[in-house]
């Protein structure tokens, strides 16, 4: 069995981070929400904001073995690589703020919910298609990962760096499943044509094809 510390606070975060992203799954799955919405009605406006409480309280545990957890140096940059790094550490920053204009920050929250007293489990905005979703759907995912991985990387914050991506991936193609049930067959076209997480620049949409979608979508929807 292991005995050097830093082995053993690396064994100790991957649990933590396992255990976070599995306990996070879960209360965002539809099937969790509909055993909500059918047994405990009553609870459904604040199970938004309720999930997004957890989610940021639990962050404290894997918070507190990075900051005091034993670990190595694995990488660090300077010179010309260290202002290569934070200039996409900070478009990353730039883009989230940029994002925020087009999203819903009472819905996402959960208080609109709450204020409204929305029971539904569906997500309650309409497809939107912003200048940064007409590049990767999910630019938000797209800014952490680049934020994480332009810093410097010690042992237990590579383990961290390693399992949000891993979720940014995963956790990304199961919020894509209920996108499905909201949208339908526009957002499969939708996925066909946008990458995920990694832009390419063959593949994106301009704001004819973007408006497109939109209007199909309103129309199906009796819009």
């Amino acid at each position: 069995m292991p005995t050097d510390p830093v082995i053993l606070d690396a064994i100790l975060l991957t649990i933590i981070w396992i255990g976070y992203f599995v306990i996070h799954s879960i209360l965002a799955s539809l099937k969790i929400k509909g055993w909500v919405c059918e047994h405990k009605p009553a609870f459904m406006p604040a199970y938004r904001l309720t999930f997004n409480i957890i989610a940021v309280t639990l962050l404290a545990v894997p918070a507190w073995v990075l900051y005091t957890g034993h670990k190595t140096m694995i990488w660090q940059f300077d010179g010309i690589a260290l202002w290569i790094m934070n200039g996409i550490a900070l478009t990353a920053v730039i883009g989230f703020l940029i994002s925020m204009r087009y999203y819903d920050g009472q819905e996402f929250l959960g208080l609109r919910q709450l204020r409204e007293q929305e029971k539904r489990i569906e997500d309650q905005e309409n497809l939107q298609i912003s200048p940064l979703h007409r590049y990767v759907r999910h630019p938000w995912y797209t800014f952490a990962l680049m934020l994480i991985w332009t810093r410097p990387m010690d042992s237990l914050m590579f383990i961290s760096a390693t399992f949000m991506t891993l979720y940014f991936f995963l956790g990304s193609r199961l919020e894509e499943e209920k996108l499905k049930s909201y949208y339908g067959e526009v957002y499969i076209n939708y996925i066909r044509k946008v990458p995920g997480l990694i832009p390419l620049p063959w593949k994106h949409l301009n704001e004819t094809e973007a408006n497109a979608l939109i209007h199909e979508y309103q129309t199906n929807q009796g819009c």
